[in-house]
């Protein structure tokens, strides 16, 4: 099934819904950079499999959402749009627990979400989540971003990470040729994504609580896999483990080994809900 949900704004966002017949809990998926919801059919489906009601939505600026492409006014707006889609799932399922699942950029927002909202879920998942400056915005290059985009806020640049998404060619290939995949960005966005929005994270990143499972490619060349230990080492979480995957790159949702990915995926959220991991099969 899929709709649009109104926002606080009048943006609307496009998002779809995989029910199982009997679910044990819903989960949002919040993509990445540049992506669509459509990218994560297959995990929707494993999901669901495994009796999760699956809702994924295009990110404001994104794919079949109702706002400007490649464009965003505050990185803030990210989170409230996540809530927005949290309070729908608990209209919807009321009794039933919500996690979410956030990829690159959609881990960057899964984490300003679990900051900025610490009672409404059971628990998140980060894939190769974007939360710290990537290497080309660090330090001074990232604070001549700021600086230059007082003056040329919607100037646009270029999408240049589809070499890096993954090992597997007919994954990248596939990046390359998706009319839906974005080609350039406003500076403005780069900027309240890789700046200010990833120095909020970092002043405020011990307030995050949730438990939470932090997977990473050891072989990501877009988003180093220090990252997911600065995640790990700065969390206040109790309840957290990380998994890197050895020669995995960015995308390690539709890498060669992704069955294995997902199975600890899944496998983390049945132990959340204190289900046997020999409860189902994969």
């Amino acid at each position: 099934m899929e709709d649009y949900l109104k926002c606080r704004d009048g943006v609307e966002l496009f998002y779809k819904k995989n029910i199982p017949e009997k679910p044990l809990g819903a989960i949002l998926i919040n993509h990445g950079f540049a992506e669509h919801c459509d990218r994560y059919d297959y995990v929707a489906k494993k999901l669901m499999k495994e009796d999760f009601i699956v809702y994924r939505y295009d990110l404001r600026g994104h794919g079949r959402s109702k706002s400007p492409k490649g464009y965003i006014k505050d990185f803030m707006d990210f989170a409230y749009d996540a809530d927005e889609m949290v309070n729908l799932i608990k209209e919807e399922n009321p009794n039933l627990p919500i996690f979410m699942l956030g990829h690159s950029m959609g881990g960057f927002i899964t984490c300003l979400y679990g900051i900025k909202y610490p009672n409404k879920l059971m628990g998140q998942i980060f894939s190769g989540a974007a939360v710290q400056r990537v290497p080309q915005v660090e330090g001074f290059k990232g604070d001549l971003f700021k600086f230059v985009n007082l003056f040329v806020p919607r100037k646009k640049i270029k999408n240049q990470l589809s070499k890096d998404v993954c090992s597997v060619v007919e994954v990248v290939e596939d990046y390359e040729n998706d009319p839906m995949v974005l080609t350039e960005a406003t500076l403005n966005f780069y900027v309240q994504f890789l700046v200010r929005g990833t120095d909020w994270i970092e002043k405020n990143i011990a307030k995050y609580n949730y438990p939470c499972l932090i997977t990473h490619g050891e072989k990501d060349k877009i988003v180093p896999r220090e990252t997911a230990m600065f995640l790990y080492n700065s969390i206040s979480s109790k309840d957290k483990e990380i998994k890197i995957y050895d020669g995995l790159y960015h995308e390690i949702l539709n890498e060669k080994d992704k069955d294995k990915v997902l199975w600890d995926m899944v496998n983390w959220l049945y132990k959340k809900l204190g289900i046997g991991s020999n409860a189902y099969s994969f």
